[in-house]
C-alpha cells in the first residue's frame, strides 16, 4: 500500500528538492516537464544511445544545476516519462547527457528521436553522490553494465577538479565487448597516468577483445587502496552489490564510505507516489545514492 504523505511531509519534501538541486524548476512547477532539444545522438551499442539535451528557455538553462548521481524525469510528449541518470558532469554547463537503454515504451520512441527533436524535462531529482566529501581522499569506483552512466557523471567531475583528489581506480565490467559502453572515453582515461581503468567482460564470445576475462570482482586482485583514506561508489545489477562490497571489506574499506546508487521504478521523482518505496525509504528522494550503512538498514534495499 502506498505510503499518505501528509502537508508537512509535502513540504518538507519541496525544500530538501529545492536544497539539493539548486535549480528554479522546482520552485516554479513541481510536475512541469521544460521543453528541451536533443542537439546529439551518439550510438554506444545496440541496445544504447548518448543523447546530449538543451533546454530551450534560457533562464531554465541557466539555472539548471545537478550533482553527479542525481537523475531527471525524461517526458516523450504524448507517450509517458522515465527516470533517467544525468550522465554528463555538473561542470557542463547548458547541455545535459543522458545515457538511455531502449528497454520500453518511452525509451524505445526516444532512441527514434533526431536531432533537433524536442522532448521534456524535469529535475534535477534525489541525491547524488559526496563529492565535496570525496575531495583530499583516493576513489574507488566499480560499474557493471549500464551502471557507467550515472558513474560518468562522477567520473567527469572529478576529471574536471582532478587536483582536488587522490588515486583514481575504475573498475567497469560488461557482458560482451559489444557491450562496453564510451570506448572512445575509456581510451582517453586508459591512457592517463593519474587513472588506473580496468575493463572486464564476463565472456569474449568471440568478438576481439584485449581486456580482462571474468567478472568485475575479479579484477580486485589487480589492485591495492589505502582503506583509510578511500571514499568507493558502485553502480549496476543490484545482484552485484553483495558481492563487490565483500571485496571491498577485504580491502578493509570502512562502510561509511562506500556509496551504492539504486535505480528503482521511480515514477514523480518526489516521493509522492509510492512507486520507489523500499523499506521505509523513497528511493526519488531519500536516493538514489546511500551510503552502505543506510542501505544495510533498508529492508530488502540489498
Amino acid at each position: 500500500m502506498d505510503k499518505i504523505i501528509g502537508a508537512n511531509e509535502t513540504e518538507q519534501i519541496r525544500r530538501n528538492y529545492e536544497t539539493l538541486s539548486g535549480t528554479e524548476l522546482m520552485k516554479r512547477n513541481l510536475y512541469r516537464p521544460w521543453p528541451a532539444r536533443i542537439t546529439s545522438i551518439t550510438e554506444l551499442t545496440a541496445t544504447e544511445k548518448l543523447f546530449e539535451l538543451r533546454l530551450i528557455d534560457p533562464e531554465v538553462r541557466e539555472a539548471f544545476t545537478h550533482t553527479a548521481g542525481q537523475f531527471v524525469e525524461l517526458s516523450i510528449f504524448g507517450v509517458g516519462e522515465a527516470p533517467i541518470s544525468i550522465s554528463s558532469a555538473p561542470s557542463k554547463q547548458g547541455f545535459i547527457e543522458l545515457c538511455v537503454r531502449s528497454a520500453g515504451s518511452v525509451t524505445g520512441v526516444l532512441h527514434d528521436k533526431q536531432c533537433g527533436d524536442i522532448v521534456g524535462l524535469r529535475g534535477p531529482f534525489g541525491r547524488g553522490f559526496p563529492f565535496e566529501e570525496m575531495k583530499g581522499h583516493d576513489i574507488l569506483l566499480v560499474a557493471g553494465g549500464l551502471g557507467i552512466a550515472p558513474l560518468k557523471s562522477l567520473i567527469n567531475h572529478i576529471h574536471d577538479e582532478r587536483h582536488a583528489f587522490g588515486n583514481v581506480t575504475i573498475l567497469y565490467g560488461s557482458k560482451n565487448p559489444s557491450e562496453v559502453m564510451f570506448r572512445s572515453q575509456f581510451e582517453m582515461w586508459q591512457h592517463r597516468k593519474d587513472f588506473n581503468l580496468i575493463l572486464t567482460v564476463d565472456n569474449t564470445e568471440d568478438q576481439p577483445w584485449d581486456g580482462e576475462v571474468g567478472v568485475v570482482t575479479k579484477l580486485f586482485n589487480r589492485i591495492d587502496i589505502d582503506p583509510n583514506n578511500t571514499y568507493a561508489a558502485i553502480v549496476g545489477p543490484p545482484v552485484m552489490y553483495k558481492f563487490v562490497i565483500a571485496e571491498m571489506r577485504k580491502k578493509g574499506l570502512h562502510f561509511d564510505r562506500i556509496y551504492v546508487s539504486f535505480e528503482r521504478a521511480m515514477k514523480c521523482g518526489i516521493g509522492k507516489c509510492g512507486h520507489c518505496m523500499v523499506g521505509h525509504q523513497y528511493v526519488c528522494v531519500d536516493g538514489p545514492v546511500f551510503n552502505y550503512w543506510e542501505a544495510a538498514n533498508i529492508q530488502g534495499a540489498m
